[in-house]
């Protein structure tokens, strides 16, 4: 008699595991069902610049730990000098070949970023110069002087900017995969 209520007790477990599993089971695609843990899925937002009751100073948007580097990012492993221009020159190597498409991007980015100064045939006479905006008049990219120098010192001066100062950093500005191209358009673009 006791095995037939152990039997019993096991049929009605089993069944009402049976229920309970049917019963979990939502067709509702607008429900998401249970939420277990809502601190992890309803966490609760903060402007960017706003204030914070996390930390003590009240900061929204913490700058990252020193030495972090953001993903796919590579820093550029050359400092502002003469001497690292030159290893610059002899270590860098242009990945991208002169091809239409190449040319033709480099020549876009060429126009937004440097024909301001340098003109749009690279030789020394554009509009901030023509107008007396800038102080001195820039290389002129379209001479013997830059297509003589390797693509990993251009590359450099682009990145950091030039030693004497007249010329910026365009890093930031400009993608490095743009930065090649322009190099490849003032190389091989210009129309004389």
């Amino acid at each position: 008699m006791k095995a037939r209520y152990i039997k019993t007790g096991l049929n009605l477990a089993g069944l009402g595991l049976i229920l309970l599993f049917l019963v979990s089971c939502n067709h509702d695609n607008n429900d998401t069902g249970y939420a277990y843990m809502p601190d992890m899925a309803y966490s609760y937002a903060y402007e960017t610049y706003g204030s914070s009751p996390n930390f003590s100073d009240s900061i929204t948007m913490l700058t990252p730990v020193p030495g972090t580097v953001p993903r796919e990012m590579i820093p550029y492993q050359y400092t502002k000098s003469f001497e690292e221009q030159q290893r610059a020159g002899r270590e860098l190597v242009n990945p991208f070949k002169a091809t239409t498409e190449n040319l033709t991007r480099g020549q876009e980015q060429y126009t937004i970023y440097c024909a301001m100064c340098h003109g749009d045939q690279g030789k020394s006479d554009g509009y901030l110069v023509k107008n007396k905006l800038f102080p001195v008049q820039p290389i002129a990219l379209s001479g013997d002087y830059v297509k003589n120098k390797p693509d990993g010192e251009i590359f450099h001066v682009i990145t950091l900017g030039s030693l004497s100062g007249l010329m910026g950093a365009h890093g930031s500005q400009i993608s490095q995969d743009d930065r090649w191209k322009i190099i490849l358009y003032v190389k091989n673009g210009f129309k004389n």
